[in-house]
């Protein structure tokens, strides 16, 4: 076997030291009440979000200049290209503004149009989750591994905001769901999904969800044995929703869920 690492091997030991350098970025502003503004989505932004998206995409453009990049912050940079990064500087913005350790620093990379690497760090927690495909999902050095729950009784199921979910068409299958499951929980954002990737929980919903939020977790929750899809049941990263499972529940999960 050849010692020469390759192209993703490469790549996702240079994202895991960004997205750890971006980390100590948020960190200067965390816990001091920073100011937000309104975006045209609703969304808060702090200078916080913005110092580190110009820093990742800095330290990537003069890595790869030949790499495209998307970030929620500054928008795209050289459409069609072959190798694609995929930036959320902080996601959970409002646990940030509010001192709750949750938010997340996520970084993904399409290869040929296939995400292909993700990581999710979170620097208050002292928490890295990183995938590449091939190269098995790795949380802080150590393999990570879905659950091996196979009943929804047993299961714990999360989500960000039970009030988007509790509007229609989606009211439905969330009640079914939450009625099945053995714990119902609201630990969040990319939190949810990490907990879904380390076996910590089984189900991870998200009705609403950006390229940039959902970007790390096809990789990761692949790698790690799970699964994540859009609520069609697509994997996908622009479906604008989003699904963790373990991959025991997955087909259940979106039957229930479904209109």
């Amino acid at each position: 076997m050849s010692s020469i690492p390759s192209q993703t091997q490469r790549i996702l030991e240079f994202a895991v030291r960004l997205a750890q350098e971006a980390g100590r970025i948020t960190l200067e502003h965390f816990g001091k009440a920073p100011a937000a503004e309104t975006k045209g989505d609703g969304t808060p932004v702090t200078a916080a979000d913005r110092a580190a998206e110009a820093f990742l995409r800095q330290r990537i453009e003069a890595q790869y200049p030949q790499h495209g990049i998307l970030g929620e912050e500054y928008g795209e940079s050289r459409p069609g290209a072959s190798i694609r990064w995929i930036l959320d500087p902080i996601d959970g913005t409002r646990s940030f503004l509010r001192g709750v350790p949750l938010f997340a620093v996520l970084l993904g990379v399409e290869i040929e149009g296939w995400p292909s690497v993700g990581v999710a760090h979170f620097p208050a927690l002292g928490e890295t989750l990183a995938a590449g495909r091939g190269l098995g999902c790795w949380w802080n050095g150590r393999p990570a591994r879905v659950s091996e729950v196979s009943q929804l009784r047993h299961a714990a199921v999360l989500t960000t905001d039970p009030v988007l979910l509790l509007e229609e068409p989606l009211r439905g299958g969330w009640e079914r769901l939450a009625r099945e499951a053995g714990l119902v929980r609201t630990w969040g954002d990319a939190y949810g999904h990490a907990l879904v990737a380390t076996g910590r929980a089984e189900v991870m919903v998200d009705p609403v969800l950006s390229p940039w939020d959902a970007a790390p977790f096809l990789p990761i929750l692949s790698e790690a044995g799970g699964r994540f899809t859009d609520l069609g049941g697509q994997e996908r990263l622009d479906g604008r929703s989003g699904l963790s499972t373990n991959g025991w529940l997955h087909p259940q999960v979106l039957e229930l869920l479904a209109p």
